[in-house]
């Protein structure tokens, strides 16, 4: 499917958010997903993954998670220097922040022409993995993907202390697909089964994929790129996306 992009300001209060849209040119309305991108912002790898997914139907939206700190348009290099900037922007960001422009992301989606009523979703990598279990909290969305989300198993989240993310997800309303890899060592097998017993323990609905790869096996740029994983695993969350949205839209 053919995708049309553009680059969106949202203003809120004194906060200019700069998102990346990507919207299929097919007839009709389409569900549509907040897109949430890891440490680096909307770099190349992240642009790319926004036009696949749209490709398959969706309205996709990725906000620049670092929109207070950072200036519009910033893109953070894959290096050291490039690592530690990201990981700043992160530990300088309160939780109250991510939610609150994850909140105004949901509610530019829902607006759009091309957006069908009732049918949001979330996804995100590493942080951005994170910010997405958070964005499931909202009411209204409805499904969500989080590759590789860190930070979820010990509350590590921007500046606060304990961002208290798994104490919530009573509060996750739609239906939700981890995505692990088997060898990353921020999230390791102890952290994963934390998630998942809490998810349970909460009577939530999900799924969940794990592959024998490393942190990050779906960014097409670096050394831990894993092409095979990462098309299983976007074919995955493609299923799922539509499965729930199916779901959703038979049962209003």
């Amino acid at each position: 499917m053919i995708v049309t992009t553009e680059h969106v300001d949202l203003a809120h209060g004194d906060v200019t958010m700069r998102c990346f849209l990507a919207v299929p040119k097919a007839a009709g309305r389409t569900p549509s997903i907040v897109f949430f991108s890891d440490i680096f912002q909307i770099t190349g790898p992240m642009l790319r993954a926004c036009v696949r997914l749209a490709g398959y139907g969706f309205t996709v939206l990725a906000p620049e998670i670092y929109c207070r700190i950072e200036p519009p348009g910033s893109m953070i290099a894959f290096d050291d220097a490039g690592r530690t900037r990201g990981l700043d922007g992160a530990t300088r960001t309160p939780v109250a922040h991510f939610d609150a422009d994850c909140r105004r992301a949901l509610d530019h989606l829902a607006g759009l022409p091309s957006v069908a009523p009732g049918q949001l979703g979330a996804a995100g990598f590493c942080i951005g993995g994170h910010l997405a279990f958070r964005a499931a909290f909202q009411p209204d969305v409805k499904a969500t993907v989080c590759f590789y989300p860190t930070g979820v198993h010990n509350g590590k989240l921007g500046q606060d202390d304990d961002a208290g993310t798994l104490q919530r997800a009573a509060e996750i309303h739609g239906r939700m697909l981890l995505v692990w890899g088997e060898h990353d060592p921020h999230i390791p097998e102890a952290g994963r089964a934390k998630v998942e017993a809490a998810l349970r323990a909460s009577g939530r609905s999900f799924e969940r994929r794990l592959y024998p790869t490393e942190h990050a096996f779906m960014r097409d740029e670096g050394p831990r790129f894993d092409p095979e994983a990462t098309d299983a695993a976007f074919s995955e969350a493609v299923d799922f996306f539509r499965t729930a949205f199916r779901i959703e839209a038979t049962s209003r």
